[in-house]
């Protein structure tokens, strides 16, 4: 199913789709994508951060490191390197932002990924993008790998596009991003180790979601069915605005 512009739709119906398609993420990942010891939730708090959905370890507890990457399950990047047409590396200038906080679900299980999928109010106003790009920077400062999904282009707060301001804040540098001009839609995953390495893809409307790697360690991920748990969550919604995101009928008469 190709990626709609959701640009045609109300705010209102975007939330829900986005909700729906929440959670046909995440019942993918816990029905046997991750592997044992990992699980995903939705829209939990995790101290000052509030994530789309989290990605956890019924592990040790924070400030221990994570028991060995399970053998028979993720894919390592050594052995099949995720599937995107561009790859980049930052290299941490260390402490740059304050690393101080542990960032851990209430019940003590450790996280481990982020995935957020951006929203338009994410983008409604500098403060907005600021505050999304300096979320993403704290949770790869804390070591938390991040997968974002930016299916808007960019606007006048981010014209570069999400990924692109928060490359710039990893590299300080103001230098833009060479997003192309037909393909303005974003996926970007981000390892973090000693370095940060961003696998990215775009995208234009019209184009199917490729799969994209979530990462629960620096060189071993899973990769995420963007486009089953969309073509879900799509056919879920009201036959109305499936319409309007299709271009067969006016949002408004």
């Amino acid at each position: 199913m190709p990626v709609h512009d959701w640009t045609r739709a109300q705010a209102g119906i975007l939330h829900d789709f986005h909700v729906a398609w929440l959670s046909e993420i995440r019942k993918a990942l816990n029905g046997g994508i991750l592997p044992e010891g990992f699980y995903a939730m939705a829209e939990q708090h995790v101290g000052h951060l509030i994530a789309d959905v989290l990605t956890l370890h019924g592990g040790p507890a924070p400030g221990e490191p994570l028991p060995a990457f399970p053998v028979a399950g993720g894919t390592a990047v050594a052995e099949a390197p995720p599937k995107v047409r561009r790859h980049e590396t930052v290299e941490l200038r260390g402490a740059a932002r304050p690393r101080s906080l542990a960032i851990r679900h209430v019940s003590g299980h450790r996280l481990v990924a982020l995935l957020e999928v951006v929203s338009p109010a994410n983008k409604d106003r500098p403060a907005s993008v600021e505050q999304f790009a300096a979320k993403a920077l704290d949770a790869l400062d804390q070591g938390v790998h991040l997968l974002v999904v930016d299916l808007f282009p960019p606007g006048r707060c981010d014209p570069q596009g999400i990924h692109g301001l928060i490359r710039q804040r990893l590299r300080h540098s103001e230098m833009p991003y060479d997003l192309p001009a037909d393909e303005p839609l974003t996926l970007a995953g981000y390892a973090v180790g000693a370095q940060v390495d961003v696998y990215i893809e775009h995208l234009g409307v019209g184009a199917v979601l490729p799969e994209m790697p979530l990462f629960l360690s620096p060189d071993r991920y899973v990769s995420v069915p963007l486009e089953a748990t969309y073509e879900e969550a799509y056919r879920g919604m009201p036959a109305f605005w499936r319409n309007v995101l299709e271009g067969k009928t006016p949002a408004t008469p």
